[in-house]
């Protein structure tokens, strides 16, 4: 019984301490949950955390490792006795010089506005289909897709999984990929356009086309409008002064126009295509739609 006890306070420990290093979004959770506890965090040197793999450190000279359940037992069967049972929810295996020390778990909730803003994807931005592609185990993926209306799930999915699905759907259509983990990084490269959500890695935010800091999926929808909005002001700028510019030179040919007044009139072409373009700085009164 004192071993077992003992195994869990260093799990506490030394997960806490291990955490402040990781970007993984149950990080902060964690440390949350560490700190309402009262826990000191720890020195920690020697942080490692390979894609897929889990997080290493050496805390208080002891080896602790964050992994999960399937990882784990996919380089050893040696600790499947002393692992728990699976219950619904999020899990995370603790591990302290390569002994089991205890499992953390979470509950996921969505966001209050995730299903209205998955719902408004289609009439709003003509996204034909919405995928959920975690690598959390199947019960929690189904469990939050059935939560916010998405049908399309794939789950338990590795980086290298996630980057074939990503790049098999980009050849058939324009994708884009919102990611919110180190794990994300190689698919964010391989969709037509990749989001990093969230306090990212600089590798998940280097990997992105665009970071949005703030973890909210509103400011993900602005990012959809600005986009839009930039690309029409910028068809109009061009297209407008090339049509403009194109029966300047008709009339021009006709002698309708002189050589001066031609010049002239082009000159205020590009004064207006200039200030066409300038409307992108104006910001609108709301970037919202759902």
């Amino acid at each position: 019984m004192r071993s077992t006890l003992c195994a869990k306070v260093h799990a506490g420990f030394g997960s806490s301490s291990l955490e402040r290093y990781s970007k993984h979004p149950l990080a902060a959770t964690i440390l949350e949950s560490a700190e309402e506890k009262g826990l000191s965090l720890m020195q920690v040197l020697a942080v490692s955390e390979r894609p897929g793999e889990g997080l290493q450190g050496s805390v208080m000279d002891r080896q602790v490792e964050v992994t999960s359940r399937s990882e784990l037992l996919t380089r050893t069967l040696d600790l499947a006795h002393q692992l728990p049972p699976v219950v619904a929810g999020m899990e995370c295996v603790i591990l302290i010089d390569g002994s089991y020390g205890a499992t953390l778990r979470f509950r996921d909730e969505p966001r209050p506005e995730g299903s209205k803003f998955v719902h408004h994807l289609g009439p709003k931005h003509h996204f034909d289909r919405v995928i959920l592609l975690s690598g959390d185990r199947e019960s929690e993926v189904r469990y939050l897709a059935e939560k916010v209306g998405i049908k399309e799930v794939y789950f338990s999915q590795s980086p290298e999984q996630k980057l074939d699905l990503v790049r098999a759907e980009t050849k058939a259509a324009k994708t884009v990929f919102v990611g919110d983990g180190i794990n994300d990084a190689p698919a964010l490269t391989a969709a037509t356009v990749g989001i990093a959500f969230g306090q990212n890695s600089d590798v998940t935010s280097a990997a992105a086309g665009a970071v949005i800091l703030d973890s909210s999926l509103e400011k993900v929808d602005e990012l959809m409008h600005i986009g839009r909005r930039m690309r029409s002001i910028a068809l109009q700028s061009a297209y407008g002064g090339m049509a403009t510019s194109i029966a300047g030179m008709l009339f021009a040919a006709i002698g309708m126009l002189t050589p001066v007044a031609g010049a002239m009139a082009q000159e205020l072409i590009d004064v207006l295509a200039v200030l066409n373009a300038l409307r992108a700085a104006i910001p609108p009164k709301s970037l919202r739609d759902y």
